[in-house]
């Protein structure tokens, strides 16, 4: 599903315009993104925890010369499903 289907079955399920379901999708994905920069995290409980770790530097192989590499330092976005989300597909 991408962001058109995802729209289009957000307004349908809540009886509201595409227009109303793109901005409330946006407000979500924009809040979400707002918390996680600032190194919070955001729990929706029975769906699942978003979350930033650190991921250090380190060294790595280019696969095709096998040489070096230095991989730098990043921040990573991890998803937790809950309990529900997790239960609901299998």
């Amino acid at each position: 599903m991408n962001k058109s289907e995802l729209i289009n079955e957000i307004a349908a399920d809540a009886g509201i315009s595409k227009a109303a379901a793109k901005a409330a999708l946006e407000s979500l994905t924009n809040n979400v993104t707002k918390t996680l920069k600032s190194g919070g995290k955001v729990a929706l409980v029975g769906w699942g925890t978003w979350s930033v770790s650190k991921r250090e530097a380190r060294e790595g192989r280019n696969p095709q010369t096998g040489a070096t590499i230095q991989i730098a330092a990043k921040n990573i976005v991890k998803f937790k499903a809950g309990a529900g989300l997790s239960d609901s597909v299998n």
